[in-house]
């Protein structure tokens, strides 16, 4: 088996990529900004069944700075660079996310290839995908892209730069390879408190925190699960070398199905679930940016969770940690 660095291991993602690669045998070490957040993975590691006989091991690295990242990719296979700022708000100064996110991964490819690395698995975005101009009815692959100068927020042009710094990288200095994934809105169980910008979704419609009538908003589904597995996948695969994934479930839900789901499934703890939405966009409405992910599951054999199955480990977990406003 290998070794793996995982960056950003206190992460919704960073730490299910650690889960499965545990699961898989490799040996497993990840960055952490502070020492201090250490028990707190360990406690993450252990909700999710890891085999607590599987020691991982920590490194300090801030994605800021050049500190520890040589320690910490010294020795790796792979890397699995999982670690990006994701606000809840976004920032008066788009730099505020884009430099870090783009200095951060420049580091991280800067350090594997220095440790002889044999390939970075990139955690990028759909954001890097789908919000261009293009027709409504247009099915996003891993052929489009973002417009870096496009006037869209700050989060989508810190990936969209951050993914292009990276492919530049590699391209300019030939080593190490690099696969990149793509994916929507990633839902699931949580393993721990720190709750993704995705899950404050699942929690707010839970607490009673959108209005009534809830807005009409789509966004693509994936399983926190499916896209670790899916980075496992494009850490190894020949084929997956020089290739971006894009990982989703398959077509748009709305806030109001996810509600629906939600109120279906849990009963009395949906209680605070809004019932009614906005009148819906056409189907052929830009809000509804559909993507594939037929070259993830053709290329390399992945195959994820319906987008309702995602929804409700995403509340079920919340429960079961006693995260929502039922518990208070």
């Amino acid at each position: 088996m290998s070794k793996i660095l995982v960056t950003g291991g206190s992460g919704f993602l960073g730490s299910h990529c650690i889960v499965a690669a545990l699961a898989a045998g490799h040996e497993v070490r990840t960055t952490l900004r502070g020492l201090d957040k250490v028990p707190d993975v360990r406690a993450m590691l252990a909700a999710a069944g890891a085999d607590p006989d599987h020691e991982v091991a920590f490194h300090t690295a801030d994605l800021a700075r050049d500190d520890g990242w040589n320690d910490a990719a010294a020795g790796c296979d792979y890397v699995l660079h999982t670690a990006s700022p994701f606000p809840t708000t976004q920032p008066e100064d788009p730099n505020d996310l884009i430099v870090p996110a783009r200095d951060g991964a420049l580091r991280v490819l800067r350090a594997a290839k220095a440790a002889g690395t044999r390939r970075v698995v990139l955690t990028s975005s759909f954001a890097a995908v789908g919000y261009g101009a293009r027709p409504a009815s247009h099915v996003h692959t891993e052929e489009d892209w973002t417009p870096a100068d496009a006037p869209n927020q700050p989060y989508i042009l810190s990936k969209t730069i951050a993914e292009r710094a990276a492919w530049d990288f590699v391209r300019h200095g030939g080593a190490p390879e690099l696969s990149v994934v793509n994916p929507t809105g990633i839902f699931g169980p949580v393993l721990g408190p720190q709750l993704s910008t995705s899950i404050q979704i699942i929690k707010g419609l839970l607490d009673g925190a959108f209005p009534p009538e809830l807005p009409d908003m789509w966004f693509g589904v994936v399983d926190v699960r499916d896209v670790a597995d899916l980075h496992l996948r494009a850490m190894t695969a020949p084929v997956a070398a020089g290739e971006r994934f894009i990982a989703v479930s398959g077509e748009p839900v709305s806030l109001l199905e996810v509600a629906t789901v939600l109120r279906d499934h849990l009963g009395e703890l949906a209680a605070l679930v809004p019932v009614r939405g906005a009148a819906p966009t056409p189907s052929t409405s830009p809000s509804r940016r559909r993507s594939s992910s037929d070259k993830a599951r053709r290329r390399l054999g992945w195959s994820p969770r319906p987008s309702k199955e995602a929804i409700i480990a995403s509340a079920e977990s919340l429960i079961r940690f006693k995260l929502i406003k039922a518990f208070d």
